[in-house]
């Protein structure tokens, strides 16, 4: 399922002060993290351990310096941009995790880089089930896999967060396959630039929840790749076997500057 193999066996014979001390690496750590325990992605210090990748350019090639990490948390950054031109950037960690659940803490901040979408205003995210980003075509705008959208209230209206969006993908919803690209959770809406926490619950080809502050928002299951999509298809081996079981994380940029504060993941048994 993961990509580890490592137990914490011979952590557990050891003497515990040796056992605190020992440095796991983050993969190891993650996957054989003891029940209720979160593990940091994200280090404060740097991007170790995460790769941008960004349309129209190269698998780790971070455009004007798009990812960075200031003051302890990782940002979305446009101030090197002289227009948008469709840029869409990615993220991604350096493993694949299947039953998980992932917490970030995040926050739009400033304006709109020139150029962007409306629809990207106060708009970014988290993928997750994501293919393997080495397969991305270079001028693919999003990588197949099932998106948490994080939207920014924009001062009046309704605008909820930690939505389901789905580029290559499809989801069943309430026992009927769901197609349509998006769905809206039931959160509150957030306006300003207020620190918000999500989380994603994902149970491998299982039931999906999302949670905002705590509280479910939206629930769904069976994450899939659909068949129609050009870039799904170059993924499909066998069109009988369509759910996805696992998958990279990769945090968004979209065009308007966001911040990310917490990356933690707790491994969920099977």
């Amino acid at each position: 399922m993961r990509v580890w193999n490592r137990c914490w066996a011979g952590l557990l014979l050891a003497p515990l002060a040796t056992a605190t001390l020992l440095p796991l690496p983050l993969s190891s750590a993650a996957n054989d993290s003891k029940a209720d325990e979160w593990v940091p992605l994200f280090n404060g210090k740097n991007l170790d351990g995460w790769t941008p990748k960004i349309t129209g350019h190269e698998f780790g090639d971070n455009y004007a310096d798009t990812f960075r990490v200031e003051n302890g948390v990782i940002k979305a950054a446009y101030d090197k941009y002289k227009e948008f031109n469709g840029q869409f950037g990615h993220l991604f960690y350096k493993d694949k995790f299947s039953h998980y659940r992932l917490r970030v803490e995040y926050r739009f901040t400033g304006e709109q880089c020139k150029g962007g979408p409306g629809w990207a205003t106060r708009n970014s995210g988290v993928m997750f089930h994501c293919q393997d980003p080495k397969t991305m075509r270079k001028d693919q705008e999003f990588p197949v896999s099932i998106e948490a959208q994080f939207l920014g209230g924009l001062g009046k209206g309704k605008r909820p967060t930690n939505n389901m969006c789905s580029p290559g993908t499809n989801i069943v919803s309430g026992g009927k396959l769901y197609t349509s690209h998006c769905l809206n959770s039931k959160s509150e809406t957030y306006d300003g630039d207020v620190w918000v926490t999500a989380e994603i619950e994902v149970n491998g080809s299982g039931a999906v929840k999302h949670l905002v502050e705590g509280k479910v928002v939206m629930e769904y299951e069976k994450p899939q790749l659909d068949p129609k999509d050009d870039d799904a298809k170059k993924l499909i081996k066998d069109e009988k076997k369509l759910l996805l079981e696992e998958g990279y994380i990769a945090l968004q940029a979209e065009s308007h500057p966001v911040e990310f504060r917490k990356v933690e993941i707790k491994v969920l048994k099977k």
